[in-house]
């Protein structure tokens, strides 16, 4: 058809070129070869249950296989998979007219009286085809009621009736309609596939484009292939019948994907100067600071595969820049780099997103992945800290994005940096959860930089329990403090200067800092505290209040005590006290408030 013609009614491509039989469909492979044996061995099911994103070919799907099972000519009277000839019942079947191909909407037939009419209609024979089939599109959006009405007929239909469904949140589909249909999920298309696909159709349409534009559209549409080619048939209008790279940027508002590149390479140099005057060069000419990030947290993950798996850069939708530059900065970069790049990325992602001013929070961001570029990760930092080494991305690491010439004192303020970056974080590194908490008494910066042996440090008082530390609070007076760790801290381990631990729900968010001073202050010497993924021991309340429980229940089994109970009606137990020799005090625990305390039996005169 002549689209350049004023009075021809123009059809989008998506439309245009609508795949007619299984030959046309892309990416789907799995599903056909399913089809053509069940169709060639004649286990046709009842249902089809079809899945997937917008875009990959449900409902052309659906009428396919609608024009599958009713396929006729002049040499086939039969279900078959072959459709390349056209037959009696195919073009009004994929027009969407045909009187035994029933297409329902369920976003808009969503109650149980349209299922009714689908019911009562069943048990009538197809008027000219061979079945009656029923297309529901977006089968999430019926009612409970609607769906329950189905069941039934479902299960058993009648032979010459067929379903076809096809949804996009299969979640939402109950699984007792599932459990009575055939499930095919349509996967998303490959980027490669994509753009092989958009070049064959820009040949039949005569249009002039580059390989760039169109691996640009394929990945913004995101492995749909109407989203593709509604993205490509508005960058042939942006370009009137030209489509180069840098329309469909300036369409799309994406940034150039070498400049993308050179913005990730000197944010791994550290250059944060550089690397904020080309954002704002990017920013000035459209692009948008989230597809930016975006794009530096796409690259990032591509260099991350690289890595591992060097094949993926030979996939023809990369650019030359991005194969060639993304193999030497996975041969540059180190995991532990790229990975935290990758974490601070996604979280400043959403920041600027949420921001109400986008530029200044994506400067920031970039001005902390550049600074953190560079920096050990918090385990490297504490065991710098603690046996004086370099550490990585300083002098003598190879994999570190730049060598950082030093000495010994310099790597240790490095770690003293890079600690305090991250208090309060989770560990990169997929170890236990741990927040760092600033020592109460820094220690001498003649300390860190001399080679000599300094004598580790004899705590004034010595700690080897919780118990230990609540008598300690006890005697500096410090009740609530005290009540805290009774209540709070489930003891893992305790060493001199180190605690951990794991809380209670209901523990302060400030108990570790609290902790760690309290500990420096009243012992003399440096607590590093700790919070661990174990469960730990029983907190002191709850070992008491256990304990208690137990006097309790042994009081209410004794004999004496039951028939005292008996003779006294509402008599209680309040406490239980353990009898001692003498001279000794007695251990009482006195019980909690409830209908089974204990009270020492009184009776009136």
């Amino acid at each position: 058809m002549d689209t350049k013609k004023p009075d021809s009614a123009y059809r989008v491509l998506a439309r245009k070129y609508r795949p007619e039989n299984f030959n046309d469909l892309i990416g789907q492979e799995p599903m056909v070869r399913t089809l053509t044996n069940a169709f060639e061995t004649g286990r046709i099911a009842q249902a089809w249950m079809l899945t997937g994103v917008r875009g990959v070919g449900k409902t052309t799907t659906a009428r396919i296989l609608g024009r599958a099972l009713n396929y006729k000519n002049g040499d086939i009277d039969k279900p078959t998979i072959d459709l390349s000839v056209m037959g009696e019942h195919c073009q009004a079947i994929m027009e969407g007219r045909h009187v035994d191909v029933i297409e329902m909407d369920a976003a808009s037939h969503t109650g149980i009286d349209d299922i009714r009419e689908i019911i009562e209609q069943v048990r009538y024979r197809p008027v000219s085809a061979r079945y009656k089939v029923y297309i529901i599109d977006e089968v999430h959006m019926l009612s409970n009621q609607a769906f329950n009405g189905l069941l039934k007929t479902l299960e058993e239909p009648p032979p010459h009736v067929k379903f076809i469904f096809a949804t996009t949140e299969i979640r939402k589909v109950p699984i007792t309609v599932l459990s009575r249909c055939q499930r095919f999920d349509l996967r998303r298309i490959d980027t490669s596939l994509l753009t092989s696909h958009l070049r064959k159709i820009a040949g039949l349409e005569n249009i002039t484009v580059d390989d760039t534009s169109l691996s640009m559209i394929a990945r913004a549409g995101e492995g749909s292939v109407r989203d593709s080619l509604s993205i490509f048939d508005q960058a042939i209008a942006h370009g009137a019948g030209t489509v180069n790279g840098e329309a469909v940027r300036s369409m799309l508002g994406l940034a150039d994907r070498a400049r993308i590149i050179d913005l990730f390479e000197m944010l791994m140099r550290g250059d944060v100067a550089s690397a904020l005057r080309e954002f704002r060069s990017q920013y000035d000419v459209g692009a948008d600071p989230s597809v930016v990030l975006t794009d530096l947290a796409d690259f990032n993950h591509l260099v991350t595969r690289i890595r591992f798996t060097p094949d993926v850069a030979d996939d023809i939708s990369l650019s030359e820049d991005e194969r060639l530059r993304g193999r030497d900065f996975a041969e540059k970069l180190s995991i532990r780099v790229l990975s935290r790049t990758w974490q601070m990325l996604l979280k400043g992602m959403a920041e600027v997103e949420n921001s109400n001013r986008p530029v200044q929070a994506a400067e920031m961001l970039l001005i902390r992945i550049a600074h953190a570029a560079d920096l050990p990760t918090l385990d490297e930092a504490l065991k710098s800290l603690d046996d004086g080494t370099a550490l990585p991305g300083t002098a003598g690491d190879n994999n570190g994005p730049r060598p950082n010439p030093g000495n010994g004192g310099a790597s240790m303020a490095r770690a003293s940096d890079a600690v305090a970056t991250a208090r309060g974080t989770v560990n990169a590194s997929g170890g236990a959860t741990m927040r760092l908490v600033e020592p109460a008494i820094q220690p001498e910066p003649a300390m860190l930089a001399s080679p000599q042996v300094v004598e580790e440090a004899v705590p004034s008082v010595q700690i080897g329990s919780i118990e230990d530390i609540i008598a300690l609070a006890d005697k500096q007076r410090d009740m609530q403090f005290k009540i805290m760790v009774k209540n709070c801290v489930r003891l893992v381990s305790i060493k001199p200067g180190r605690l951990e631990i794991n809380l209670t729900e209901a523990a302060p968010k400030t108990l570790l800092t609290d902790l760690s001073q309290k500990l420096g202050d009243w012992t003399g010497i440096r607590w590093m505290v700790s919070l661990s993924r174990e469960e730990g021991s029983k907190t002191l309340n709850e070992v008491e209040t256990a304990k208690r429980e137990g006097l309790l229940s042994d009081a209410r089994a004794d004999p004496d005590v039951a028939a005292i109970l008996s003779k006294f009606p509402g008599a209680k137990i309040i406490n239980v006290r353990i009898a001692t020799p003498a001279g000794q005090a007695d251990d009482e625990l006195s019980a909690g408030a409830g209908d089974d305390t204990l009270a020492p039996v009184e009776e009136d005169d």
